[in-house]
Order: C-alpha cells, then structure tokens, then sequence
C-alpha cells in the first residue's frame, strides 16, 4: 500500500489524536515544554487544517516549572463525549502527571485540569462503554498497557489497574487508544520506539478489558525496512466518517541527506485510508494535501496579540514578549529567552529587523532571529556591541561563522536552504544548509552557513523539531517585525 508522502499537519505536530463531530474533525497533538501547549486543528476533509487554538492556554493549565527540553506535555487523547470535548495528556516533570481537561468548543476555553495522580506512567486513553462507564487505559513503565476505571470528575481510580497488553515484542508498548467496533473492542497501540522500527499494532477482545487477541496482520501500519521517503511512521489513531468509512491519522519523519539521514522538521502528522476486512482495519490508501502550502507570516509592532502559532519554551510567550511603542521587547530575566513558531517547511528565509540600541530607551543586550531544535542546538544571527554576530552551537561546542559591523536598525535574516554537497552520496551530504546573514545598503550578506544535520533530531535528540524566532541572550532586545516564509519547494524562495 502507498503510504502518504506530504503531511497533513507539516512540522513539529506529533502524536496525533482525532476525533469527530458531526461533519468536522478535530485533532490534538503533543507540544512537550512549549507553551501555550497542546495545538487543535479542525477539518472538514482530513486533509487540509486549521488551527484553531490550544488545549492549555494559561498558567493555570501548565505549569512549566521544572520542564526540560523534552519534557512537559505529551501524548494526548482528544474525545468527544456526553456534549463535551475530553483532552487528556501527561505532564512529564520529574514525575510523569497525568491530567484531564474539558471544553464545550474545541477552541476553547477549556477548564482546569483534574489531575489523576494514581495513573502513574504516559499516553493516557479515555473511553466510555455501554453503561457509561468511563475507563483510563495508559503506559505504566515496566507493565505495557493498563487499564482502570475513573472518575473524571475528580480523578479518582476507581479499581485497581489491570494490565491488558504487551505488544507483539516492540520495544516501548505505548500510545494505547480502544475502540468499539461491532461486537468487539478494538486497542490500538504504538511500540517499537519513536524510531526507526515504530509500528502501530492491534489487538481485539470481547470487553474493554480483554482479554485480547493480536491482529493476525500486525503490524498494521510500519515503514520500517523500507525505502519509504517518510519513516518512524507509528502513534496512530482511528476516526469514523459519517458515511461509515475509516481513516487513521499517525505520526512520521520525512528524513534527508547521507545516510543515515537526518529529519529536522520533528514528527509530523501524516493520515490514510482505512479498509475493514475479517474483522480487522489495514491501511488503504493515502489521504494528503496536493501539495505542502506556502506560507507568510509577518509581525510587526502594530499586532498587539502574536499569531497562535507563536509558542515560548518553558512560558507563555506574551510573559516574555512584551508590546512597546517602539516594538517587540524580549527580555533576558533570569537567562536566555526564546519565542517563536515551529519550521513547517523544508525551506524558509525568516527576518528580523533590530532596533537600534539608542532607540530602545533601555540597557539593551544581546539578542536576534535563532533557529533552534533545543537551547544547546541553535543557531542564531544577534546584535550586541555594534556588531553582528553569526553563532552556532552544537552541545557544548561554540562557534562564531561571522561577524561584521553595523549602527542603526539592523535586518537579520535566517535562511534554510538545499546542500551543497561536494559529492552526491558522500558523508557530507547532510538534510540542507542554515545560512546566517544581514541586509545592508547591496542586499542580503552571508555571514555563515553551516550542516543542517546539526540542528536535527538524529543530532540534538529529544522529542520536538525545529522552531525559528527571536531571541535574546543578555539584557534586553526590542524588535521592529518579524517574518517568516516557508515552502517545500526552494524556488519559491528564490534558490539560495
């Protein structure tokens, strides 16, 4: 079966949870320690989106303390039941919270958490059965998937936790979702790691708590093995159509380069067609977008409120983004501070133009347009000192790509662009290029550039994809705009 080659939610959207109502779907992915977190997107068809909001959106919801890079949300479950949507997800702290929020609308507002501290482990499922009752089905770390009743209202077990299943052997037997189906219950789970051998499996049995039976053609839906231009294919969940057909969403990579490749954008979320036969869902047929979208996106001053897209690690982006007359200020208050928006495309040119530090009517600092896959994995193009500066850093090493001197308002500009590799299928063929520079009085100056392979998942590790934004390192920055354009296709972007 030909497996979808284009995402229908581009970028770092992992672990995906569908719902319906009526004729509109609803999706839910993770967002780790980014906040606001937990993204909805809404369709009519499954293959275009669109984003309408978060899960948890204020403090109160999220609280960030402690979140590592990695760490903090993952793995939700989006339900609608009884009138209601149930999003229910981990906080991974140093110990793994499990929580429950609700919403009458999708968009939003959704209530405060209950939290279920009995549940003790990652990628809680919510279900109901006949007679309403409603049971939490979870990864407990050393037993697979279990099981408990619950009460949602205050988070209480209400029985002790039964294991249900282990998997056909995978590694990390996680990502549970059931089902009912007919006459059977149908449980859905992820194993094999988020790697390279992730699979999604199946079993089925007489009750939601088994005893199951592993479906004869598991695993249901895997790239492993195979030449497939996206890979790690896996945490997948099941939606019904109205006119009674299937589809399944799930996450992949689209990796790049020499072997043994590199991915940049983090898991995505891909979707396909569902065919029933014997009693067993198989995968169909790919459902995607005829093409990955273009996109702008500009912000300036006059925008008082940041687009929903924009997201800060460990805060809130308008705790650290402030409005000013004369721009944007981000503020370094107890160490760097980022915001930003995820990379959605292979390629992009993002800028950033700089206030003088005579205008900004503050100490000023140092700070500019970063790309980043985490704090130790980021290049950014700053201004401290009257000079700019091109820095890469790749764990614990520093390196300047260049330097040059500059007065007044300053225009950053980040591009991510197709390698130059000096031979076709040699080690230096890395997944693109990052191209740090400024605009002057002749257009654009290269700074820089450096592999992107070093700011990519295979390199960096960890959960999430690449974001771009700003940045400030000491001090204070103030911002005039910001603007990013993506495209899969370079040429949009005029070459490199």
């Amino acid at each position: 079966m030909q497996l979808p080659v284009r995402p229908v939610v581009p970028g770092f959207h992992p672990d995906p949870s569908v719902c319906r109502v009526g004729d509109v779907y609803y999706l839910a992915n993770s967002s780790f320690e980014y906040a606001p977190g937990v993204p909805i997107h809404r369709s009519t068809d499954l293959r275009t989106w669109e984003h309408v909001g978060h899960a948890l959106e204020r403090p109160s919801q999220l609280p960030l303390e402690g979140v590592w890079a990695s760490g903090g949300v993952l793995a939700p479950t989006l339900r609608h039941h009884d009138g209601r949507f149930w999003m229910i997800s981990t906080l991974l702290t140093a110990e793994p919270r499990v929580f429950l929020v609700t919403a009458e609308d999708a968009a939003g507002p959704w209530s405060d958490p209950v939290w279920i501290p009995d549940a003790r482990g990652i990628d809680p499922d919510i279900a109901w059965d006949e007679d309403g009752t409603c049971l939490l089905t979870w990864t407990r770390f050393g037993e697979g998937i279990v099981q408990a009743e619950l009460e949602p209202r205050t988070g209480a077990l209400l029985t002790e936790r039964r294991r249900l299943w282990q998997g056909t052997g995978g590694k990390f037997p996680e990502g549970p979702h059931l089902y009912r189906v007919g006459e059977h219950w149908y449980l859905l789970i992820a194993e094999g790691g988020t790697e390279r051998g992730h699979a999604v499996t199946l079993a089925r049995g007489p009750s939601p708590s088994g005893p199951f039976e592993a479906c004869p053609g598991n695993p249901v839906l895997t790239a492993r093995g195979s030449d497939d231009p996206v890979q790690s294919t896996g945490h997948a969940d099941l939606v019904q159509r109205p006119d009674g057909t299937w589809a399944m969403v799930y996450l992949g990579v689209r990796p790049r380069g020499g072997s043994p490749e590199w991915h940049v954008l983090g898991r995505e979320t891909f979707a396909c067609e569902v065919r029933w036969s014997e009693g067993w869902p198989g995968t169909a047929g790919p459902i995607q977008p005829e093409a990955v979208p273009e996109l702008t996106e500009h912000l300036t001053a006059a925008d008082r409120a940041l687009p929903s897209s924009w997201v800060a690690p460990g805060a809130f982006p308008d705790d650290v983004l402030t409005v000013t007359d004369r721009g944007r200020r981000l503020t370094a208050k107890a160490g760097p501070v980022f915001a930003g928006r995820r990379q959605e495309h292979l390629y992009l040119r993002a800028s950033a133009a700089v206030v003088a530090p005579e205008e900004t009517g503050g100490p000023g600092g140092s700070g500019g347009l970063e790309l980043r896959i985490d704090a130790r994995h980021a290049v950014r193009v700053e201004v401290a000192d009257g000079r700019v500066r091109a820095v890469a850093r790749i764990g614990p090493a520093h390196a300047v790509l260049g330097e040059a001197a500059v007065t007044g308002e300053t225009t950053l500009e980040l591009r991510v662009v197709p390698h130059r590799a000096a031979t076709p299928f040699g080690t230096d063929l890395g997944p693109d290029e990052v191209v740090a520079g400024l605009h002057g009085a002749d257009g654009f100056r290269e700074l820089g550039r450096i592999d992107g392979r070093y700011f990519s998942t295979e390199v960096a590790a960890g959960m999430t994809g690449r974001m771009i934004g700003l940045t400030c390192t000491e001090g204070e920055v103030l911002f005039r705009s910001f603007t990013y354009r993506g495209a899969d296709d370079p040429e949009v972007l005029d070459g490199r």
